[in-house]
C-alpha cells in the first residue's frame, strides 16, 4: 500500500472514530438535558438498599452513555460524603450494565436494511438540524441534540467499516492475522482490549470499534470474546485516575471497581478457554456486531448477579488495598466543604447542581448560627462570643469564593434553561448570605463598642431589641430552608417576617428616641441601639431576597408551557 493510501486510511478512520465519540457525547447531554430534574431526583433514592443502588447505576449510565463518567461520578459521591461504599459498589455494577446501551445501538445496522445508518442517519442529522435551527421550545431542542448525535455516531460507524472492508475482503489481510494470534493467546486479547480501552478511556468507544471491525468480518468468536473481557478492565483506568487526589474512601470506590470488573473477566475468561478448547471450529469462526453485543450484556448482567451478593466482600478487600482507618488531614469547614463540591460530580450537571444547592443551604446554616451568636454578644455584652462572630466571618467569607467558583464551573456545563436560572439565583443567594454575614460582623462590632464604652440598654430596649432579633434571624432561617425544600408556605412566612422587622424597626426607632429625649438612655446607647435596628432590617431584606428566588424559580416552572 502505498504511503497516500495509507495517511487516507488513517485519516478516514480517525475521522469516523471522532463523529463516533462526538455523537456520543452529543447524545450523552442531550439526554442528560431532557432528563433534567428526573435524573437529579434519583438523588433521593440513595439508600443502603443495593437494588435500588443498581437501578440508579444503570439509569446513570444509560443516559450518559459511558461507565467510566458513571464510575467517576460515583467517586466523587463517595469523596464529598454523599455516598457510602456499600451504595457506590452497586451504582458500579448498574453502571456496567447500563454502558451496553451503546453497543446495542452500534450493532442496529445488522438488524434489517432499516437500521443501517447510511440509510437513516443522514435524514436523523436533517431532522435534528431543522429543529434546532427553528424551533424555539428547548426541551424539542434538547430531543433534536439526542437525534443529531445518534446520526453522527452512526455516520462515523460507517465511516470507520467502510475504511476497514477492502483490508478484511483480502485473503492475507493484516488485521484477520493480527486478531488469529490474539484468540490464540488469551492473556494478549486481554491486555490488548485493556490497554485500548485505557488510552482513549471509554469502553463504549472501544467496543464500538470492536463492533466495527466485526461489521467488517475480520474479528472471530476467541478474539472478540478476550478483548472485550480486556475492556471491562481497561476502562477502570478512569476511575482510578480520577481517585488521585481523593480522599482513601473514594480511593476504596476505584479499587472496588477494579476488583468487580477484574474478578467478572478471571470467571468469563476461564470459562470460555475452555469452551474454546472443547469447539475449535466455534471459536475461530466469524462473530457479529450483535453478538459482541450479546455477550457484553450477559457479561455484565450475570457478573452483577454473581457478585451482587458479595458486596460488603468487595468492600473488605478494597480495605486491603488501601487502608481507611486512620482519620485524614484537612477535616475543618473549609476542606469538608471543598470535599462536598467534588469535580468529578460535574460528569452530571444535574447532580453538581443540586450538590451545590446543598453547600449553599450548609453556608446558610454557618451564617444563621453566626447570627445569633452575635445578637447574643450584643445583648449580654458578650466579647467572646463576638470574636467568635468575627472568625466565623472568614469561614463564611471563604466559602463564598468556594461556591462561586464551583457555580462558575457548573455555568460552563451543558445546563437546561431551568438549570441555567437555578444556578443564576445560587449565585445571588450565595451573594445574600454573605452579606447577612456582613451585618452579624456588623452586630459584633456593635457588641465590641457596647462592652469598650461600658453601655447597657435599659429593660425596656433590651426586650425590644431581642424581640426584632429573634424575628430577623427566624426570617432568615426560614429562606434558607424555602432554598433547600423549595416549600412556597416558608416564603409566605419570610415574606410576612419581613414586613414585621420593617414596621417594628419604625417603631422600635422612635420609641428610642422617646427614651432619648426624656434621657432614659445615653445617646451613645442610642446610637448603638439605631444601628443595631438597621442592620437587622437589611438581614430580614437579604432573606426575603432568598426567598424571592425560590419563588420566582417554581412560579416560572409552573407557568411553563
Amino acid at each position: 500500500m502505498k504511503t497516500l493510501e495509507l495517511l487516507e486510511v488513517i485519516f478516514v478512520f480517525a475521522g469516523g472514530l471522532g463523529m463516533f465519540l462526538y455523537g456520543m457525547n452529543m447524545m450523552g447531554d442531550g439526554l442528560q438535558k431532557t432528563a433534567g430534574n428526573k435524573l437529579k431526583s434519583l438523588l433521593g433514592y440513595l439508600t443502603n438498599n443495593r437494588l435500588m443502588a443498581v437501578f440508579l447505576g444503570v439509569v446513570v449510565a444509560g443516559i450518559i452513555q459511558s461507565s467510566s463518567a458513571t464510575t467517576v461520578m460515583v467517586i466523587g459521591f463517595v469523596n464529598a460524603g454523599i455516598m457510602n461504599l456499600i451504595q457506590a459498589t452497586g451504582v458500579i455494577m448498574g453502571a456496567n450494565i447500563g454502558t451496553t446501551v451503546t453497543a446495542w445501538l452500534v450493532s442496529m445496522g445488522e438488524w434489517s436494511s432499516v437500521f443501517k445508518p447510511d440509510f437513516f442517519a443522514p435524514v436523523l442529522i436533517a431532522i435534528g438540524a431543522f429543529v434546532v435551527l427553528i424551533c424555539k421550545n428547548q426541551k424539542r431542542k434538547n430531543i433534536a441534540e439526542i437525534i443529531i448525535g445518534l446520526g453522527l455516531l452512526f455516520i462515523g460507524l460507517k465511516f470507520m467499516s467502510d475504511v476497514i472492508k477492502p483490508f478484511a475482503e483480502a485473503e492475507d489481510s493484516v488485521f484477520k492475522t493480527a486478531f488469529i494470534v490474539l484468540g490464540k493467546n488469551p492473556l494478549l486479547g486481554i491486555l490488548t482490549g485493556a490497554v485500548v480501552t485505557a488510552i482513549i478511556q471509554s469502553s463504549s468507544a472501544s467496543v464500538g470499534i470492536l463492533q466495527t471491525l466485526a461489521m467488517a468480518g475480520v474479528v472471530n468468536w476467541q478474539s472478540a470474546i478476550f478483548i472485550t473481557l480486556g475492556q471491562n478492565i481497561g476502562t477502570c483506568i478512569t476511575a482510578i485516575l480520577s481517585s488521585i487526589g481523593a480522599s482513601k474512601t473514594a480511593k476504596r470506590a476505584a479499587v472496588i471497581h477494579l476488583l468487580f470488573n477484574t474478578i467478572g473477566a478471571v470467571i468469563f475468561g476461564v470459562a470460555m478457554y475452555i469452551i474454546f478448547n472443547f469447539k475449535p471450529d466455534f471459536a475461530h469462526s466469524g462473530i457479529s456486531s450483535t453478538q459482541i453485543s450479546i455477550f457484553h450484556t450477559v457479561f455484565n448482567l450475570t457478573n452483577t448477579i454473581i457478585l451482587f451478593p458479595f458486596a460488603k466482600g468487595l468492600v473488605k478487600i478494597s480495605g486491603l488495598f488501601i487502608d481507611d482507618s486512620k482519620a485524614e488531614v484537612g477535616t475543618d469547614d473549609i476542606q469538608i466543604t471543598l470535599r462536598h463540591l467534588d469535580e468529578r460530580i460535574l460528569e452530571t450537571p444535574s447532580f453538581a447542581v443540586e450538590n451545590s444547592i446543598k453547600e449553599v443551604v450548609h453556608m446558610g446554616e454557618i451564617t444563621l448560627e453566626n447570627t445569633r451568636t452575635a445578637i447574643d454578644a450584643i445583648l449580654n455584652n458578650d466579647e467572646a462570643k463576638a470574636q467568635k462572630v468575627f472568625e466565623q466571618e472568614k469561614v463564611i467569607d471563604a466559602h463564598q469564593k468556594v461556591i462561586n467558583a464551583y457555580l462558575v464551573k457548573i455555568n460552563n456545563l451543558s445546563l437546561t434553561a431551568d438549570q441555567k436560572k437555578l444556578v443564576s439565583d445560587l449565585f445571588d443567594t450565595v451573594s445574600n448570605i454573605e452579606r447577612v454575614g456582613d451585618h452579624a460582623d456588623n452586630i459584633a462590632e456593635l457588641a465590641i463598642e457596647k462592652i469598650n464604652n461600658n453601655l447597657f440598654l435599659s429593660d425596656e430596649a433590651y426586650n425590644e431589641l431581642k424581640e426584632i432579633s429573634s424575628i430577623a434571624a427566624e426570617s432568615f432561617e426560614l429562606s434558607i430552608k424555602a432554598r433547600e425544600t423549595k416549600n412556597i408556605d416558608y416564603v409566605r412566612k419570610v415574606e410576612k417576617m419581613e414586613k414585621t422587622v420593617d414596621d417594628l424597626k419604625n417603631d422600635l426607632r422612635q420609641k428610642h428616641i422617646d427614651r432619648l429625649t426624656q434621657e432614659i438612655c445615653s445617646p451613645e446607647n442610642g446610637v448603638v441601639f439605631i444601628d443595631a435596628l438597621i442592620n437587622l432590617e437589611r438581614i430580614s431584606d437579604h432573606s426575603l431576597n432568598i426567598a424571592y428566588f425560590v419563588k420566582d424559580e417554581m412560579v416560572k416552572k409552573q407557568h411553563r408551557p
